[in-house]
């Protein structure tokens, strides 16, 4: 049977993990490939892609692929430190 102050914690995590939720579509991070940009939020969604005038069309898959992969990684991080606190309060490893 879970207590009161068990429920009232585990409704005050989710209200913080909603919060940095919502903190991570702001936190924007980028990457460079040769003349292509990525832009993806830590919350793993892509806000903006640049490829620059003078990157071979042929070439403009790969590196939006670089890009994106490096891009994605990053957000992966930021995320995950912004995630550790809340998972460490409700009990999960955090990797430390």
């Amino acid at each position: 049977m879970v207590s009161f102050s068990q429920a009232r914690d585990m409704f005050r995590l989710q209200r913080e993990a909603k919060k940095v939720k919502k903190e991570l579509r702001s936190i924007h991070v980028e990457a460079e490939a040769q003349g292509v940009k990525a832009v993806v939020s830590a919350e793993m969604e892509v806000v903006s892609v640049v490829i620059a005038a003078d990157v071979p069309r042929e070439r403009i898959p790969a590196l939006l692929v670089d890009a994106l992969n490096r891009a994605m990684k990053k957000a992966q991080v930021v995320s995950a430190e912004k995630m550790q606190g809340i998972m460490g309060e409700m009990g999960m490893p955090t990797g430390q």
